[in-house]
């Protein structure tokens, strides 16, 4: 096994990686917080939520979440969880994202994830420490964005929509009279609801029921009453609906997930 290397204050400046292996129990809540340095986190097991004000992001295994340097958030996770995290520090390297965002993490991108993690620190005095660090940053702009991301509108009125759709408020099942119950016109609301969110109200009641039932699924509630909840009427339909959006059932989802090796 490889040792992780031992870094001083004085190395501080020469960092471009820092890294932490964790294990985490289901239920388990992070407090809004913030990093000084940019955050990759990468989940191998259960399932993690990153929330901010500008919307949720979730990553089953095999999946990871982007969170910008400054960027305020708190993590719920779902089952005994494990994940890998990599801070980048901010500055080396241009055009990153500025946003979070949900990643798929790539068989390159895990190895070389896996990789730091076993040494602990890239230091850019160190050639393979500095290659492998620009590799990672490489790999992740290149990945591919999974269907994991909920944005929250940017506008009161179209933000308390979106907290009566999640909260399953009697209104928010007709698009007309969730517009008059938060003071916009119809048409102007469903305008600027995709302006804002990138979906429609409707694709996104059905994105944030997918990804709760996400959720359920991982704690291991069975599909029959993840469906119910999701007010689908039968299974069939849940699955069908969840096939569309993530490319797979619900029953072989957490199956192909990728092997834990953290």
């Amino acid at each position: 096994m490889m040792s992780r290397k031992r870094r001083s204050a004085a190395d501080e400046s020469y960092l471009l990686v820092r890294t932490q292996a964790s294990r985490v129990h289901g239920g388990t809540v992070i407090a809004d917080h913030a990093h000084d340095w940019h955050q990759l986190v990468h989940v191998t097991a259960g399932l993690m939520t990153v929330w901010t004000e500008a919307g949720s992001w979730l990553a089953p295994p095999g999946r990871g979440v982007w969170v910008p340097a400054g960027t305020r958030h708190s993590i719920r996770f779902v089952g005994e969880s494990a994940l890998g995290t990599a801070w980048l520090r901010p500055g080396w390297c241009a055009d990153l994202p500025d946003r979070c965002t949900a990643i798929a993490v790539s068989p390159l991108l895990r190895e070389l994830l896996l990789r730091a993690g076993a040494i602990g620190m890239l230091d850019e005095r160190e050639v393979l420490d500095q290659a492998m660090a620009i590799l990672i940053q490489a790999e992740f702009r290149a990945a591919e964005t999974p269907p994991f991301t909920l944005e929250r509108p940017t506008s009161p009125a179209l933000r308390d929509a979106a907290d009566r759709i999640a909260a399953g408020a009697p209104e928010a099942a007709n698009v007309a009279a969730l517009a008059r119950a938060v003071g916009v016109g119809h048409r102007n609301f469903e305008r600027l609801f995709l302006v804002e969110t990138g979906m429609t109200p409707g694709r996104w009641r059905q994105q944030h029921g997918l990804l709760a039932a996400l959720e359920r699924l991982a704690a291991g509630v069975p599909i029959k009453i993840v469906a119910a909840e999701a007010g689908y009427a039968s299974a069939s339909a849940f699955t069908a609906a969840f096939r569309r959006c993530f490319g797979t059932t619900p029953a072989r989802y957490f199956a192909e997930a990728p092997i834990n090796r953290s």
